[in-house]
């Protein structure tokens, strides 16, 4: 089972990140994916770029080496009466964004705090995917999580680098998550939140839970950019059909275009929207 995009990475743009969008490109294109995602930290995290950043996203290339790129950014949900630390003005400029907790932003509570927050995020209809839920800082009620996903059509994150490097503690919730989400007849994503280049696309460990578990693949979104983008489609999002053009040509190919890593050769499809 091959996994062809990647949807939550960081750039230089949040401070503690240490590659450029180009060195994404390019990793990406070694790797032989087909689609990646920058999802920089939304404004409160405390080395979050500027709001116009995500507004600007609009002039970096659709499709390089052969591999697309989709504009999100992971918001923060907020221990307060708005919820999350973004608005539909800037959303507008985004492909998706994920909604996670951040203990520089949301000190941990309890149990029916988080899960009434993460509802709420899901509910507030700015978000597509809920980031790195199985964070054991932030306990969750998850069934009512799992099904408030479903019923708002918000897309579980089981997030790799929480099986490896971040939130260390993640894996028994984690993998808790898949069984009721199997259970429950919905759907994941699966990503490597990298904060370098180098290990974009990497999400070996979470693909082996979901094989343990013999969960469905056609249940993990992001096995290809074809879901994905269909996936996005249902919330309304432009990106699907700018980027029509490049899934119908790789269809036709079976696999990128053959364009090497070190030639300088972009795409930029007409986007209006942006």
């Amino acid at each position: 089972m091959r996994h062809l995009t990647d949807t939550h990475a960081h750039t230089v743009a949040s401070t503690h990140a240490f590659s450029t969008v180009d060195e994404y490109f390019k990793e990406a294109a070694a790797k032989g994916l087909q689609l990646f995602s920058i999802t920089d930290h939304g404004p409160e995290m405390p080395d979050s770029p500027h709001p116009w950043h995500f507004g600007n996203m609009r002039v970096l290339p659709r499709v390089k080496y052969g591999v697309a790129m989709l504009r999100g950014i992971e918001a923060n949900i907020l221990p307060s009466a708005r919820v999350l630390d973004v608005n539909a003005t800037l959303m507008g400029f985004m492909d998706f964004g994920i909604a996670s907790f951040h203990e520089p932003v949301y000190p941990p509570s309890d149990r029916n705090t988080h899960t009434a927050a993460m509802i709420a995020a899901m509910e507030s209809g700015l978000i597509q995917i809920l980031g790195h839920t199985g964070n054991p800082n932030f306990p969750i009620h998850i069934e009512e999580v799992v099904r408030a996903a479903r019923d708002n059509n918000v897309l579980i994150e089981i997030n790799n680098s929480s099986f490896v490097s971040s939130r260390l503690g993640s894996e028994p919730h984690c993998v808790e998550i898949l069984e009721t989400v199997m259970r429950l007849d919905w759907k994941v994503v699966l990503s490597s939140d990298s904060h370098v280049h180098d290990t974009v696309g990497d999400v070996d460990v979470a693909l082996s839970k979901i094989d343990a578990l013999g969960f469905p693949e056609e249940q993990v979104v992001s096995m290809t950019p074809e879901r994905l983008l269909a996936f996005l489609a249902e919330h309304g999002k432009p990106v699907a059909t700018v980027l029509a053009g490049w899934a119908n040509s790789r269809r036709h190919t079976g696999s990128n275009p053959d364009i090497a890593p070190n030639t300088p050769k972009c795409f930029r499809p007409t986007d209006s929207s942006r």
